[in-house]
This record gives structure tokens, sequence and C-alpha cells, in this order.
């Protein structure tokens, strides 16, 4: 450990050891989900949400505020979803204003198939690290830091 995270907090160490944890696993599960099925990690957590959505649709707005995106970020994402014909624009019949982002069939079909092997992978990931006590107090852990809403990973059915 450097000699400035030894004298900082422990909390700072802990925030530190963090954002390596999550950069480490997010290149390696990112990598993994592109070469195996043309999917970024941010690709595959837009098609899960959608697919989890009433009616597989969300209004953009509140898909970039669950995915900690801007409204110039959410577009960048869904226009590549679009064009590979995962997802579709939806209008609203009260609010014109209002668009919303569809999963489409193919768009589904792409999220189970993805979805198989990526778990697999993650589950790889931290059975080589961790052990299954340690497993499930990290995530007790982990969700006081961003709550418990996404723990429901499956794709529907």
């Amino acid at each position: 450990m450097s000699q400035v995270l030894r004298s900082q907090p422990l909390s700072a160490v802990a925030f530190v050891s963090l954002l390596r944890a999550h950069a480490a696993a997010t290149r390696q599960l990112n990598a993994q989900l592109s070469a195996e099925h043309g999917l970024t990690i941010s690709d595959f957590e837009v098609l899960l949400r959608l697919g989890r959505a009433p009616e597989r649709r969300m209004r953009r707005v509140d898909l970039a505020g669950e995915l900690l995106l801007t409204a110039s970020g959410i577009t960048r994402l869904l226009d590549g979803l679009e064009r590979a014909g995962y997802v579709e624009r939806g209008a609203c019949s009260e609010d014109r204003r209002v668009v919303y982002a569809v999963l489409t069939d193919a768009g589904l079909e792409k999220l189970r198939e993805a979805a198989e092997s990526h778990f697999e992978q993650v589950d790889d990931l931290f059975r080589a690290r961790f052990e299954e006590q340690e497993l499930d107090e990290l995530a007790a852990l982990l969700s006081r830091l961003g709550g418990d809403d996404g723990t429901d990973c499956e794709p529907p059915t």
C-alpha cells in the first residue's frame, strides 16, 4: 500500500479498493461480453432493465436515471442498441414529449443468450476469490452503499 493511502482514513482506503476492484472486474467482464456477444456491460444492463420493466419499456429519462447517465449518455447508448435492432423508440399516447425505450424481441433473445454466459463469468470471477460466507457478507456490506434494488439479475423468461 502506498504511503499516501496509509495516512488516509480507513474509509478512504476502502473506497479506493472498491474503485480498483470495480475497474478490474468491469474490464474483465466487459471484454468477455464484448468478445462473446458484441455487448458492453452498459448495453447488457440496458437490456436487463428493459427486460424486467413492465411491457419491456421505460421512459428514456428514467432509464438514464437508473443507469446514472446524462441525457446525451443514454442517447448514445440507446442509439447503438437501436441500430442493432435490440431496442426501439416508443411514443407515449398521453404526452408527445415522452419517449420510451422498448426492448424488441431480438433484444430479449440477445439478453437471454448473453445472460447465461455473463452470469457464469461473474460467478467464476467471484468464486475464485471468495468463499460462500464471504460472498454473503460482501453482498450485504455493499448493499448498504447502493441499495438493494438490483439484486434480481435474472432475465425475464
